[in-house]
């Protein structure tokens, strides 16, 4: 057993199913998510109008969802110069969900990218958009460059490449998210850019926003927006970033709905005139945001 598999798999204990999950996830990555896309995420949404089937909805939505992120915070993630930890029930505040909601960023200069599978499974084909997933952590990014090169084109980059693929994806449109998993023992790791077109989880997510408020995938990134009308040129721009028709325009106004806005910032960063900023709202969940981390909720 190569030493990044012994390391990925130990640090789930003596939880030795969550250990070979963990293996078989990573491993495995293609063909599991296109399982799970392909008939999970096709029957998922279809189900959410059926009660007595939430509460098994609710046990996958508590195990596996995803934290939004700002431009802002993502870029503090990926030019970490030391270990984060923080692993108290406190994070739920970060990040409000029963099971997974570790924020464990250990040798984090350490990082590796590779092809996403969930792009993959929803038919993306472009080599320069498939590879898109990023590892933060030497535990996990170590086992996909050794275990995942070849099948999925996994390699090690820096921080700076790391920073430049996010860049380039938030400027065509793709919003940044950061994904929790029980089996990958339930810890901050695996940053990925997405859009509702090829993104299976965000899919879900706008499924059960109509159907099941209640259920959720995707936490806020802990922002909203503010407008300047005084500087808007009514161009319509931010609207058309934005994934969860938070943004509308009515009679040549804009109009903000606060409850669909998952605050990921691409409005504020697509306005040609600069009249919407992200602002940290006291209603919605608290930021991933290393300095609040580090301030408020390392464990000692």
């Amino acid at each position: 057993m190569r030493g990044s598999t012994r390391r990925l798999m130990a640090k789930h204990g003596w939880r030795i199913d969550k250990a070979i999950h963990n293996y078989i996830y990573f491993a495995f990555y293609y063909p599991y998510v296109w399982t799970l896309t392909q008939y999970a995420g096709k029957l998922f949404p279809k189900t959410t109008w059926f009660k007595p089937i939430n509460p098994i909805l609710r046990m996958i939505t508590s195990r596996y969802h995803a934290k939004m992120l700002s431009g802002g915070d993502v870029q503090q993630i990926l030019t970490l110069n030391e270990d984060v930890v923080a692993t108290s029930d406190k994070n739920k505040r970060i990040i409000p969900f029963t099971y997974a909601h570790k924020i464990l960023f250990q040798n984090p200069d350490y990082i590796a990218v590779m092809d996403c599978p969930c792009k993959r499974s929803l038919g993306v084909k472009d080599p320069k958009l498939l590879n898109s997933c990023i590892c933060v952590g030497k535990n996990t990014a170590e086992f996909w460059v050794d275990r995942c090169g070849k099948k999925y084109h996994a390699r090690r980059i820096n921080q700076k490449e790391a920073l430049d693929i996010v860049t380039k994806f938030r400027k065509m449109g793709y919003i940044t998210q950061i994904f929790f998993k029980v089996a990958t023992g339930g810890a901050a790791g695996v940053i990925c850019s997405c859009h509702k077109s090829s993104c299976p989880e965000l899919r879900a997510h706008l499924a059960m926003r109509k159907c099941a408020p209640d259920l959720r995938m995707t936490a806020d990134s802990g922002y909203s927006i503010r407008h300047d009308e005084s500087i808007c040129k009514h161009c319509g721009t931010c609207a058309k970033i934005c994934q969860f028709e938070a943004i509308t325009f009515k009679n040549n106004r804009v109009e903000y709905e606060r409850r669909n806005c998952l605050g990921c910032g691409l409005c504020t960063e697509h306005c040609p005139q600069g009249a919407l900023k992200l602002y940290q709202d006291p209603g919605k969940a608290v930021p991933l945001n290393i300095d609040i981390v580090k301030r408020e909720y390392l464990s000692h």
